[in-house]
């Protein structure tokens, strides 16, 4: 199975449209080896800003570009663009409306040998909090450039995270729909759900191979959208399979399985089991050692969806 960084594929989607419209503008801070916006700077140089480390600032005139008339794509590393520049984010572009989209880039526990400074485990709840901003995490390169397809002329504020490493594609093509606020339904079945977002889908699909071995019939839901959340396709999923498992690069409170945990509850109340970063400082280390610390493993989470059954 072929892998590929969607950090790299919103460099080439962001040069297929710069090229069309002279009014898409990327902004790095400091981010432009890292976010992989160097082919964009050398093809493109008179539409890429460069503020250095400076997180309130790239925000900040992202917003007075899009006030101008100008199409601002922010690439700049989520940790701190959700962070440092929070205020500015809920100020300059939420509050104010404007067409900026935030790409955050090396989410998750991306940098992990970095240390819990350069964890991005608490923009989703932060992001989801913000009136005005949608909030999406792409699964695989197919999702990204579908998601980039619709971002160059969707008008409004927008925050993706995406991660730094390359990840393993969950769809086999792009022959699928994909529409944000819609859950993405990659496999079907009646007796357990994973809703998984982001590059941990295909953890999610990987723990739902290893369910079919016991014979448990696990329906996988790609849940790209954070905000708005697909409501109907959660309650589908308490309704027709009856337990539900979330699988999240984030923390344990105000991520996915919050808001899943949040309609289930309000709607059609069945067992939620949460699989995210618990509440604590995240260890350090490489992104595999990471998930397989905390649980976040096909077989770890197989072996906790079957006790659901006891």
């Amino acid at each position: 199975m072929s892998k590929t960084a969607n950090k790299k594929v919103v460099c080439e989607k962001l040069i297929e449209y710069g090229k069309k419209d002279r009014d898409i503008v990327a902004l790095t801070s400091d981010s432009r080896g890292s976010a992989s916006m160097t082919d964009f700077g050398n093809q493109l140089p008179d539409q890429l800003v460069e503020v250095g480390i400076a997180e309130q600032n790239i925000v900040g005139m992202a917003a007075g570009l899009a006030a101008s008339g100008k199409k601002p794509f922010i690439t700049s590393y989520a940790a701190f663009v959700t962070m440092r520049a929070i205020e500015q984010v809920k100020v300059d572009v939420a509050y104010s409306n404007v067409n900026v989209k935030i790409i955050g880039i090396s989410g998750g526990v991306s940098y992990g040998p970095l240390g819990m400074s350069h964890h991005a485990l608490h923009d989703i709840a932060v992001m989801r909090a913000i009136p005005n901003i949608k909030m999406i995490m792409p699964a695989d390169r197919y999702d990204t450039e579908k998601l980039m397809e619709e971002l160059v002329n969707y008008e409004g504020p927008v925050y993706v995270r995406v991660g730094r490493n390359a990840v393993e594609e969950v769809h086999q093509s792009a022959d699928y729909e994909f529409e944000i606020g819609k859950a993405d339904q990659l496999s079907g079945g009646s007796d357990l759900t994973i809703i998984a977002t982001g590059e941990l889908v295909s953890t999610a699909l990987k723990a739902a191979e290893l369910l079919e071995e016991d014979d448990l019939d696990c329906r996988v839901i790609n849940m790209h959208t954070l905000k708005p959340i697909d409501e109907k396709a959660i309650i589908k999923a308490a309704e027709e399979t009856g337990k539900i498992i979330t699988v999240e690069e984030h923390s344990v409170y105000g991520g996915l399985g919050s808001a899943v945990s949040q309609v289930v509850a309000e709607n059609h109340p069945v067992p939620v089991k949460v699989f995210a970063i618990p509440d604590e400082p995240a260890v350090t280390g490489y992104p595999e050692d990471i998930f397989k610390e905390y649980g976040l493993t096909p077989s770890n989470i197989a072996e906790k969806a079957k006790e659901m059954f006891d």
